[in-house]
């Protein structure tokens, strides 16, 4: 009897690592379908439509357009034929307490003339911390980001790649050793807080994304970052590939001490040879495979693993425009390494705090009304151990921020909002099935990345992989996507069924189906 390739596999969750999970199996041959428990599909990438506005939910910054570029053409198909990238300069401002600031860029002259503005003495600490960022963009980003690190041989491999980048020391005392100046040691360390990363314990690797961002530019995707998930989306629909909205994993089903698919909380239930998580890592191992035994990532385990931070996320529009603010900007505290300890290792909610404000009307009119802004302001903050019950104190925090921003960078900004939400820790948790609420999973400290991460291909459970924020090589949207690239280096081969058995159905009527 003649066989043809007849794998099935189960996306569960369509953030970016999923969406890009899903691309990559079916262009393999694989069967797929992607789950996704929300209404909408993208995950922490999700848009919010207010009022005529649209506001993007989580990642705001492009970095890597070639890592999208790649998954069009592994389809056949042209990424700007669908989604128009637009390069931002400069990147970000990054505004002090003092209401000094730093305009961040990729031209290397205009940088140059920034770090002379605070300290010309710090010039060549600033050349050296380039040439050093290059050394763990080469053997970090580029040699280790696709690996998987599924055996322990990956690992010592790696060993001499983790020397050359210095990795036992943290960012902050690498900045530290090149440059003196207070503003600028802020100005070169802040990044990792991006992946969820406390400046001052995550590995000094992370220098990577001065490099990285300097060779790709930051991009903004035209109509918002939720365009790429649309386009994704749509992608998927031409290759027959369904997203499923509203169909949400009750938990994964194990036969024969494998993964063999999902049960909803709907009651039914999915057969696939494979299933991939793009679930929060600690979620699923603790609620989708309770029973399952699990030598690796017990409840202990990770109960005791570090997490990073969670977010505040305050969207709001306003009926007047501030043309003098950038598409992202800082818009710092008058604290910094005291700040960071109070999040991460205190757990405790400050009255002091810094935002990211993001401005997307700034580049793009379309999610806007006419004439007006389109904002969110993001505070780090603790994650749910820090027992704040935001249920009454998310509106007090948001009248804080409105506050800051008026005495900073957005005056009168009260007399100007025409909508408004926001997102707690509690919501990353409740909505977003965030384990502790936090917002990029477990903190990526050296002894919590590659080999020490939660594995793509599951240590506890056969046929269980696993992409996203929570896997290796970490969050950010490059990180995400590449973890997409790792899964396909440690997936079983294609089954392989007799010809004449019937394919299952790609949708069924119990979920909403997206397609093109």
């Amino acid at each position: 009897m003649n066989n043809s390739p007849a794998g099935t596999a189960l996306v569960i969750g369509s953030g970016f690592g999923g969406l890009a999970a899903a691309i990559r199996l079916s262009c393999r041959g694989w069967r797929v379908q992607v789950l996704e428990r929300l209404s909408q599909p993208g995950g922490r990438a999700r848009v919010h439509e207010q009022d005529g506005f649209r506001f993007d939910a989580g990642p705001t910054i492009i970095t890597v357009p070639h890592l999208f570029e790649e998954l069009w053409q592994l389809a056949g198909r042209k990424l700007s034929d669908d989604v128009t990238l637009k390069a931002l300069n400069p990147y970000y401002r990054v505004r002090f307490d003092d209401g000094r600031w730093f305009d961040y860029s990729g031209d290397n002259a205009a940088m140059r003339a920034e770090v002379a503005r605070f300290d010309p003495a710090d010039l060549p600490g600033f050349d050296a911390l380039a040439r050093e960022a290059d050394v763990c963009y080469r053997e970090g980003f580029e040699k280790l980001g696709p690996v998987a690190f599924d055996s322990l041989t990956q690992l010592l491999v790696a060993i001499p790649n983790m020397v050359r980048m210095k990795g036992w020391q943290t960012i902050w005392q690498m900045v530290c050793r090149h440059l003196k100046n207070p503003y600028l040691r802020v100005v070169f360390s802040f990044h990792p807080l991006l992946l969820g990363g406390n400046p001052l314990k995550v590995t000094s690797s992370y220098a990577l994304i001065h490099t990285l961002e300097r060779r790709f530019g930051v991009h903004w995707a035209m109509g918002g970052t939720g365009a790429l998930v649309r386009a994704m989306v749509n992608l998927l629909g031409d290759r027959g590939v369904p997203v499923r909205c509203e169909a949400d994993v009750k938990r994964i089903l194990v036969e024969d001490g494998r993964a063999a698919g999902v049960e909803l909380r709907s009651g039914e239930r999915i057969a696939a040879d494979i299933v991939v998580s793009n679930a929060d890592a600690a979620w699923t191992y603790k609620h989708l495979v309770p029973d399952a035994p699990r030598r690796t990532w017990t409840d202990r385990k990770l109960a005791r693993a570090k997490y990073s931070m969670s977010l505040f996320v305050w969207y709001f529009g306003t009926n007047r425009q501030y043309h003098d603010v950038p598409h992202h900007q800082m818009v710092l505290g008058p604290r910094y390494e005291g700040l960071l300890t109070d999040i991460f290792l205190k757990h405790k909610l400050t009255e002091d705090f810094s935002l990211y404000l993001h401005r997307p009307s700034a580049s793009d009119p379309s999610v806007a009304p006419a004439g007006h802004d389109c904002f969110y302001a993001l505070s780090p903050v603790p994650h749910l151990d820090s027992g704040v019950n935001w249920a009454t104190e998310a509106e007090t925090y948001r009248q804080r921020v409105q506050r800051r921003l008026e005495e900073t960078v957005l005056p009168g900004l009260g007399q100007h909002i025409v909508t408004s939400r926001v997102t707690t820790p509690q919501q990353f948790h409740d909505d977003l099935l965030s384990y502790k609420g936090a917002a990029f999973g477990m903190e990526p400290r050296l002894l919590q990345s590659a080999w020490f991460r939660p594995h793509n291909r599951s240590e506890d459970l056969p046929g269980l992989f696993l992409v996203g924020a929570g896997t290796h090589p970490g969050a950010g949207v490059p990180g995400v996507l590449m973890s997409a690239q790792a899964l396909e280096t440690v997936l079983p081969p294609l089954p392989r069924v007799p010809a004449t058995e019937p394919a299952p159905a790609r949708a069924l009527p119990s979920a909403k189906v997206l397609a093109r």
